[in-house]
């Protein structure tokens, strides 16, 4: 197919940037690699449907599609048992001033490190409802709780959402780009390269406990407010009840809710994916790493899932309410999930016309050094102009390690600049879901608010970017 290869990639990232929408963009590109593998007006459509067809049916994409699905029920049968709502309710009744506020912000990552989302739905009600005793800023807060959002749970190794997908997306794009090796040890051994992660977690905790601002940083709240109805509204500004429905005024509040089915679900990864590495014959610390780590997962979670609906069973939750509440939950990752379906599409695609091919032979000049500068530099400007990281990771991730492997580059450290750029949008793109969720709860201009955030965010990407040439000159 030769130049044909390239299309659905360049026409996957002209439609994200101009739709600022990534799944019907990766489904029109799975759309066109279907034709022009198969230039019939019905052959196309069919041989398009039959790629994504492939991907869901490879025994790892189901496996994490089933871990998303699972994780994200639990989590609706954690707000239904007011496990969020008790947090939230615990933490604001234990802290007195702004650096204490800080420290709990940056301490309650350990129980909500899960996904980026949970943890904002989680911590932002608690900074919010601590503004009535602690003169805080809604921005400062806003930027406190996101350091420690996604550039905190994109370097986490084990169960977090993001671990499933980066793992399933690593693993597509090595065969791709027809090289091996075990997915989860690259993720492993890309974590340390991921540079924007690690440089807005040093820039955020500098802010958020040395740094004193000569400006005094603003709110940038919705500014709609007029009349009679401003200052009812101001009143209302900081009650942290009903600002998201995990907290409503109607929901039960106990903190145990939330910390036992999350400790619940770490343990038991740990557990099995020990237990599965011993059956394959390794010990100590090996038997951990091994490549059934998404099994391991889905394992945890599913037996999690079990015993919680069982104990909220004898804890008089009708089980009807449980169903319902477990399968809401799990349909908030569909779109995830559809995501992933569009991803594994377009792979399976490209892949049928040669893409990693026409790689090798167009790509052959970049010194194997400059790979991960150049990928992480235009990974950020896609990644911030869609908003999205997993949908970067998506369509930059196949494209990269192609690139990679042709000139011979580390494929750890172009993995990790992969997940550097995605992780700087989902941090500074005001389309990001962060962002949005972010101002939401905290009752701020989405625009006026990634603007404060751009400038960090910013500095951190311009460390990352000098760490990866650095890493080219030397190395």
């Amino acid at each position: 197919m030769g130049w044909l290869s390239i299309i659905p990639f360049i026409v996957v990232i002209i439609a994200a940037i101009w739709t600022k929408q990534v799944v019907p963009s990766l489904l029109f590109a799975v759309i066109v690699a279907g034709y022009l593998a198969e230039p019939h007006w019905l052959n196309g459509m069919l041989t398009a449907v039959q790629f994504i067809i492939q991907g869901l049916q490879d025994e790892n994409n189901l496996k994490i599609i089933i871990f998303l699905y699972g994780f994200s029920a639990m989590i609706g049968l954690v707000r239904m048992s007011g496990g969020i709502k008790g947090f939230v309710k615990a933490a604001t009744e234990k802290v007195e001033n702004k650096r204490g506020a800080f420290i709990l912000s940056w301490l309650s990552a350990v129980g909500t490190f899960s996904t980026p989302s949970f943890r904002i739905v989680t911590i932002a009600p608690v900074m919010k409802a601590m503004r009535r005793k602690i003169p805080m800023s809604k921005q400062e807060i806003g930027f406190v709780i996101e350091t420690t959002a996604s550039p905190l749970v994109a370097v986490i190794p084990v169960a977090t959402a993001f671990v499933g997908y980066m793992t399933s997306v690593v693993e597509l794009s090595i065969h791709q780009a027809g090289t091996s090796g075990d997915p989860y040890t690259l993720f492993l051994q890309s974590i340390p390269f991921n540079f924007f992660a690690f440089a807005m977690l040093l820039l955020g905790f500098y802010l958020s406990f040395f740094h004193r601002s000569k400006k005094k940083a603003t709110d940038a709240e919705k500014k709609n407010n007029q009349g009679d109805n401003a200052k009812d509204d101001q009143q209302d500004d900081d009650k942290w009840e009903d600002c998201h429905p995990a907290v409503k005024k109607d929901l039960p509040a106990n903190p145990w809710n939330l910390i036992i089915p999350l400790a619940s679900v770490i343990i038991l990864t740990f557990a099995f994916m020990y237990a599965i590495g011993v059956e394959k014959g390794k010990s100590g610390f090996q038997a951990l790493i091994n490549d059934n780590v998404l099994g391991a997962m889905v394992l945890a979670v599913l037996l999690t899932l079990i015993w919680f609906v069982v104990y909220l069973k004898f804890s008089k939750e009708p089980l009807r309410k449980q169903m319902k509440e477990l399968i809401e939950g799990g349909n908030e990752m569909m779109g995830v999930i559809l995501l992933l379906a569009m991803v594994w599409g377009l792979s399976k695609g490209t892949e049928a016309l040669g893409f990693a091919d026409t790689i090798s032979t167009w790509f052959n000049w970049i010194p194997s050094g400059y790979v991960a500068v150049v990928i992480f530099v235009l990974g950020c400007g896609l990644a911030y102009f869609i908003g999205s990281a997993w949908g970067a990771w998506g369509i930059l991730m196949p494209v990269a390690l192609s690139i990679a492997v042709t000139a011979g580059s580390s494929l750890p450290i172009v993995i990790g600049a992969v997940f550097a750029s995605g992780t700087f949008g989902a941090f500074a793109s005001p389309l990001s879901d962060d962002t949005n969720t972010t101002a939401g709860i905290l009752n701020l201009n989405t625009i006026e608010y990634a603007k404060f955030k751009l400038k960090p965010g910013l500095m951190a990407a311009g460390v990352a970017a000098l760490g990866y040439l650095a890493l080219a000159i030397f190395l």
